[in-house]
């Protein structure tokens, strides 16, 4: 089992930290005392400058961690529904990697699923089940 990198472990630790409200209430604050402090400096460039470099640099640096959890997320969400696939009788292996095909291929398989979609909703309109697999109707 591989082990989290020095900076996955940044980065899911600061992700967790900063979606706790009161981090969002600290930003809330840090802005209504800049704001307050407006008269004090005179609405100078200067003090807006700094909460224009402040704000702009957080951000910049949010991006990365919020993308790099984002991934993680992603890819571990991927592979449950892979097993899931995996470990369901009559389901499809050819859907495991959907995510790795080009967009031609991708389209090719949603085109199949939105008929299979039509296909059910018309048999509910009349009454039937639309549960179960299509190869066993």
């Amino acid at each position: 089992m591989r082990r989290l990198t020095w900076y996955s472990k940044f980065a899911k630790a600061s992700a967790h930290f900063c979606g706790r409200p009161r981090v969002f209430v600290f930003a809330v604050a840090i802005i209504l005392l800049w704001a307050i402090s407006g008269p004090l400096f005179h609405f100078s460039n200067t003090w807006q400058l700094v909460i224009n470099t402040v704000t702009t640099t957080v951000t910049f640096l949010m991006v990365f961690i919020i993308q790099n959890t984002q991934n993680r997320d992603t890819e571990a969400i991927q592979l449950k529904l892979d097993e899931l696939i995996r470990a369901t009788r009559g389901a499809h292996n050819a859907l495991l990697d959907l995510e790795e095909l080009d967009e031609e291929r991708l389209d090719e398989f949603r085109r199949r699923y939105e008929a299979l979609a039509r296909t059910a909703r018309e048999a509910l309109r009349k009454g039937q089940e639309d549960t179960g697999t299509p190869e066993a109707g």
